[in-house]
């Protein structure tokens, strides 16, 4: 081994929001949560799992151009597959918190779009 997954970086337009978003997606907590402001930079999100490592990390992007799903015009770039124990809870959950369905998957995963247009999946615990 030569070393070890620290942090996960996003480009985005909008840090905070993005931070925001994960946190509610996975149950994270935004670091610097009462400063956190539209003109960051930088926002990290620790996970509640032990050592909070790896951090995931929004980083803004001037001139950020979202992915395109499914083409490949824009690349995805990058995808987190979230397990959930029912797909149908989970796709209320995440249109509520701002995400995108993009209609794709099947009967074990289906894709959507966070706010900044990366996509994501929810995968069944099984798979």
């Amino acid at each position: 081994m030569i070393g070890s997954l620290d942090v996960v970086v996003l480009d985005c337009p909008d840090p905070a929001a993005l931070a925001h978003f994960t946190a509610e997606l996975l149950g994270g907590v935004v670091e610097g949560a009462g400063t956190v402001g539209p003109d960051d930079e930088w926002v990290e999100v620790t996970l509640p799992f032990a050592g909070h490592r790896p951090l995931l990390a929004f980083q803004r992007l001037d001139g950020y151009r979202p992915p395109v799903w499914p083409g490949q015009d824009v690349p995805q770039q990058i995808h987190l597959d979230v397990k959930v124990d029912d797909l149908d809870t989970g796709e209320r959950g995440v249109l509520a918190i701002g995400a995108t369905a993009t209609g794709e998957g099947t009967d074990t995963f289906r894709v959507y779009l966070d706010p900044a247009g990366h996509p994501f999946c929810l995968v069944r615990p099984q798979d």
